[in-house]
């Protein structure tokens, strides 16, 4: 039969644990109010904050208030106890995980990455980022840990497998091999400054930049707008290219293929007007060369600099267009040009040549190629054979020759 009286008590005991957490939440949010007004980082803080911190507040009052109040029957209260601990530990963890989430924000915040020289700034963010993974998963990891062993089963089982820990180890360590590796290589990655978030690199024959690090694969954004997953342990173990290692700037080269003709000083003197009417050239250097005159072309080449890649590109694809214009305005005698030369045949008899009645050939056109056809075309003449002897049938009384009877 149920205790009215306990029961009764129980939700009176929860209705003031309500109360308590209720009071402490709005003292901690006019304490919270009060420093947000000096202060916006802690009004940051209190909007992230927010819901699991109340939530956390609730449900510890409410599991004090299941430990403290003795509920009938009694076979409850351990149950009841036991599920207000899973749901702390839960709850705990994500109030752990958003403060952690803010903090790292707050950090990554203060690198802007949209500047000329932002080196260190994509550096610190890139080992930010993946600081911030590590902790959230040793926080649920902990969380999820703790929730298991406080089931008396899974105690009893754990005991039972750290006396066989030297095996189980080498088991998981042969399963998790490739993902335990990619998980190194994203620390590494993150530590030794080979890629940051926000690097310029060719990869796979593509060009585009690390949009994200984590611990198992980067992403790179192509410059077509696709995305190109790769596994962390391609970054440690191929060789890729890195624009941005160690700064932004880069050199490119546009070429040209043209006739002997052209003019290389009036050309670099056309290079100089179009740098100076861009803002894409850093104007670092702009050199103008030939290097190479071979099958009939001139090779050209120009140097421009810029302050990243894509302006370099758009830089590159600037002069190239400036130059083709200027070419067929201004010095259409440089456009390359396939020469042709006819040359008149020479007569038959400057060249020695025999008319066709004259020609030699192999078996006519001369008393020795005459003889050298009838040797091949005349008749054959075949060996003489010898008579047949007669075979005399005594029997019969005849003479026989090549199977027929002999005259007499």
């Amino acid at each position: 039969m149920l205790d009215w009286e306990s029961w009764l008590g129980f939700g009176l005991s929860i209705a003031i644990a309500l109360c308590i957490a209720l009071a402490v939440i709005v003292a901690v949010a006019a304490a919270a109010r009060g420093l947000a007004a000096r202060n916006p980082v802690a009004s940051d803080l209190v909007a992230a904050a927010r819901h699991p911190f109340r939530l956390l507040v609730t449900v510890i009052a409410v599991w004090l208030a299941t430990v403290v109040v003795r509920i009938p029957p009694e076979e409850w209260r351990q149950p009841l106890s036991h599920v207000m601990l899973i749901v702390t530990i839960g709850v705990g963890a994500w109030f752990v995980s958003t403060l952690l989430s803010f903090a790292f924000e707050r950090a990554i915040g203060r690198y802007d990455v949209d500047v000329v020289d932002n080196r260190l700034a994509r550096k610190v963010r890139t080992q930010l980022a993946i600081v911030r993974r590590l902790l959230y998963v040793l926080v649920w990891v902990i969380a999820v840990s703790s929730i298991l062993l406080s089931f008396e089963p899974v105690r009893a089982v754990g005991a039972s497998l750290l006396a066989s820990a030297g095996l189980a180890s080498i088991v998981a360590g042969l399963a998790a091999q490739s993902m335990l590796a990619n998980i190194f290589a994203g620390v590494q990655l993150a530590f030794t400054d080979a890629i940051r978030v926000d690097d310029v690199v060719i990869v796979e024959g593509e060009w585009g930049k690390i949009e994200e690090i984590t611990l198992t694969y980067v992403v790179v954004h192509i410059w077509d707008d696709r995305r190109l997953v790769l596994p962390s342990t391609y970054f440690t173990t191929t060789p890729f290219e890195n624009w941005t290692r160690r700064s932004s700037e880069l050199l490119g080269s546009i070429e040209f293929d043209l006739d002997w003709r052209v003019s290389p000083g009036e050309m670099r003197r056309h290079l100089e007007q179009v740098l100076e009417r861009t803002e894409l050239w850093d104007g670092r250097a702009s050199v103008l060369q030939v290097t190479d005159a071979v099958n009939g072309y001139v090779r050209i080449r120009i140097l421009v600099t810029a302050v990243d890649a894509p302006t370099l590109f758009d830089l590159r694809c600037l002069v190239r267009e400036e130059m083709v214009e200027w070419f067929l305005a201004r010095d259409v005698a440089a456009l390359p040009i396939t020469r042709v030369q006819m040359v008149e045949e020479p007569a038959r008899a400057e060249r020695g040549e025999h008319h066709a009645d004259e020609v030699d050939h192999l078996f006519s056109g001369s008393p020795e190629a005459e003889e050298r056809a009838q040797q091949f075309t005349a008749a054959v003449p075949l060996p003489e054979q010898p008579a047949p002897e007669p075979v005399a049938d005594a029997a019969a009384g005849e003479v026989y020759v090549d199977g027929e009877p002999a005259r007499r």
